[in-house]
């Protein structure tokens, strides 16, 4: 069982960054691939990007290209996202996800955070 656990959401303006965190709980971190996902209002869960077992390589939805940076810290259990040039459409409950490789993540994750929100104003 890996247990997730997301921080770091919240309001900021258009155009400011956040950070996002999400602990985990397992011996075996450095065993899974890690991503993001979001859910804005009235919309499905999308996906946001994704990292390797071992840092790399990154993958990312289109719409975060250049904006988004996925990376972890194995040592600490944890795994990040940076967030700059934040747009109103990125306003979203952000998921942390852990899956066995990062196809398993892009289809179904194995195990899901219960979400942090980010809320960006215009």
């Amino acid at each position: 069982q890996v247990q997730l656990v997301e921080s770091g959401g919240g309001l900021v303006q258009a155009g400011g960054s956040l950070r996002l965190s999400c602990a985990a709980s397992t011996r075996t971190f450095s065993s899974y691939a890690l991503g993001w996902f979001r859910q804005g209002p009235g919309k499905e869960r999308e996906f946001v990007a994704t990292i390797g077992w071992n840092g790399g390589p990154a993958h990312y939805a289109d719409f975060v290209k250049g904006r988004f940076t996925i990376s972890r810290d194995n040592g600490k259990n944890m795994v990040y996202l940076q967030m700059n040039g934040l747009k109103p459409e990125d306003t979203a409950v952000y998921y942390c996800a852990a899956g066995l490789s990062q196809v398993v993540i892009r289809r179904t994750p194995d195990y899901w955070g219960r979400g942090t929100q980010v809320t960006v104003s215009s």
